[in-house]
């Protein structure tokens, strides 16, 4: 009854707080970056961020925040730039074959707060994360991931947008109904972990370990059959009238996806910037990370030349290739800028979809020349439902990521019990 759904909509409890982080690699040229002070900032950004102009209220940059020293990883600043980037801290150095570095801020905030959405957290990349390199003998797979489970488990990230469109959120097709879950995949999901329970009882322990990771990848499928099941619900529900009890009525419609039928990248990041922001209109998760590519192979066709980004950084006095760089860092600013708009314009309870997320975008390296790590670029977007002042340029700022990240953190009310990596402090300077 539309009596029922109005109060329910009326009751509908304040909007949950989204936090999602999108990755570039090899830093920016800087002086083409940072703001000269707060008036610029606001009203004549700098070119590589020039985008986020209209929204430039909603949006906090703070300068002086510092990486994590690599020291005695010197000869890996491209494995480390990723890794170390939510995790704030080194691999362990005495087992540089294997996996071994520490749970990630997003995992950190999706074993929090995940069990209140289909999906824990959702992990987009625009490349598949199989490069093969082992700088100062460390596990390529250092190279790929920002995301860790667990100290030795990277979290793996979907690259086809399409895939995640139709078995995450269960696109809708003819007639609104909603895509239906493979029956076979159950059964196959159900063989599988009922065969690997029988298995382990056979196991040494460091083989159990290494099928508990195995199945912790399982798992995933396994969450993603339940959120098709529940959008299936959802669906008929809506078909017989219900509202959901979560939406306040003037809230937004979900946005539409569409796949892109082409190859330019821009098309590519922004459907994955477009299912980032469906993923946290629906709730079906509250915790992204999207790697926009990793430290290695990726080109710009679409800019006008074909050189790959981490050639171009080793740029020297060679004002060519600083103009190729910078291209390529305003073109990742510009996807960024893309999402942070398109939620700033969608409605939730008093505000917009923005006012309730903390977005950040950055990189693991002040700059790709030198492999600088003193003043790490980062942009946050949206005011984490009050807990963040943005409108701000803030320089002199003192701090690390692993300061950074515990802040942000805190801000998005997940309570920790040790402080993330190598921070000491919260960057206090940030907050509303």
């Amino acid at each position: 009854m539309d009596s029922l759904a109005l109060a329910a909509n009326k009751k509908a409890a304040k909007p949950p707080v989204r936090m999602a982080f999108m990755y570039m690699p090899h830093g920016v040229i800087m002086d083409q970056f940072w703001p000269k002070d707060q008036e610029s900032f606001l009203n004549s950004p700098p070119p590589i961020i020039r985008s986020l102009k209209p929204i430039m209220d909603q949006c906090l940059m703070m300068k002086g925040i510092s990486g994590v020293p690599i020291n005695p990883f010197n000869g890996a600043p491209h494995a480390l730039e990723l890794s170390t980037w939510l995790t704030g801290r080194l691999p362990d150095a005495d087992s540089r074959g294997r996996i071994n570095i520490a749970i990630s801020a997003d995992q950190i905030m999706a074993n929090y707060v995940g069990a209140h959405t289909l999906l824990p957290s959702l992990e987009l990349a625009t490349m598949p994360q199989t490069w093969k390199e082992n700088q100062e003998g460390l596990h390529e797979g250092y190279y790929n991931h920002c995301s860790y489970r667990s100290p030795t488990q990277p979290v793996p990230a979907e690259t086809d947008p399409r895939n995640v469109l139709n078995r995450l959120f269960g696109k809708r097709g003819e007639k609104g109904r909603v895509s239906q879950a493979n029956p076979l995949d159950r059964q196959m999901l159900d063989r599988v972990l009922g065969g690997a329970r029988d298995l382990r009882k056979t196991l040494a322990k460091p083989d159990q370990q290494k099928l508990d990771e195995y199945l912790d990848s399982v798992r995933s499928v396994e969450r993603r059959i339940a959120a098709i099941e529940t959008r299936q619900q959802e669906a008929a529900f809506e078909k017989n009238g219900v509202a959901p009890s979560k939406r306040h009525a003037t809230d937004s419609a979900p946005i539409e996806v569409k796949i892109p039928e082409g190859d330019k990248r821009s098309e590519y990041m922004r459907v994955m910037c477009d299912l980032t922001v469906l993923a946290f209109q629906t709730d079906t998760t509250r915790v992204s990370t999207y790697v926009g590519s990793r430290p290695n192979g990726a080109s710009y066709p679409e800019l006008g030349f074909s050189n790959q980004h981490h050639s171009q950084t080793h740029y020297g006095s060679d004002q060519e290739k600083i103009r190729k760089v910078a291209a390529i860092n305003q073109f990742n600013v510009d996807q960024f800028a893309y999402m942070v708009k398109k939620m700033h314009a969608l409605k939730e309870g008093d505000g917009t979809l923005l006012d309730n997320c903390i977005m950040m975008w950055g990189s693991g390296l002040e700059d790709g020349n030198k492999h600088r790590r003193d003043n790490l670029p980062f942009i946050l977007a949206g005011k984490g439902g009050g807990a963040l002042k943005t409108g701000r340029f803030l320089s002199g700022v003192k701090g690390n990521q692993a300061d950074l990240l515990t802040t942000l953190l805190d801000c998005v009310g997940v309570p920790l019990d040790r402080p993330i990596g190598i921070a000491t402090k919260q960057i206090e300077a940030i907050k509303a």
